[in-house]
């Protein structure tokens, strides 16, 4: 990852992740690709989840991603590798095994703070 295309992406990444976590799901650019592009070819669903399981999983790729770009921006690829490796992950869990590790955080989160 210690090319400047390699930066770039976790940058963009990063960016994604951070529009997702603090604006929310509607304003990530994948989001909205899928709103306009794919919903529409698809029947409505049953149920929609409350977005603060997935805002949380969105929070969690962000920090990974913050952790990569700072990595590799102070020359320490290995670590910067590790972290992209951890975000992506969890990304092939949930797109394989509809799997959210970060939102299975989140109920650990939850039941933590309430003691």
């Amino acid at each position: 990852m210690g090319t400047a295309v390699g930066t770039a992406l976790i940058a963009w990444q990063a960016l994604v992740f951070g529009l997702g976590a603090i604006v929310g799901l509607q304003a990530q650019p994948y989001g909205v690709v899928f709103r306009r592009l794919v919903r529409p070819r698809l029947a409505p669903p049953a149920a929609l989840e409350d977005p603060a399981a997935p805002r949380f999983a969105q929070l969690v790729g962000l920090l990974f991603m913050l952790v990569a770009l700072a990595s590799a921006a102070l020359g320490v690829p290995v670590l910067a590798t590790v972290a992209v490796a951890g975000a992506l992950a969890a990304a092939f869990l949930n797109a394989a095994f509809d799997f959210c590790l970060g939102c299975e955080m989140h109920v650990l989160w939850m039941r933590a703070r309430r003691g």
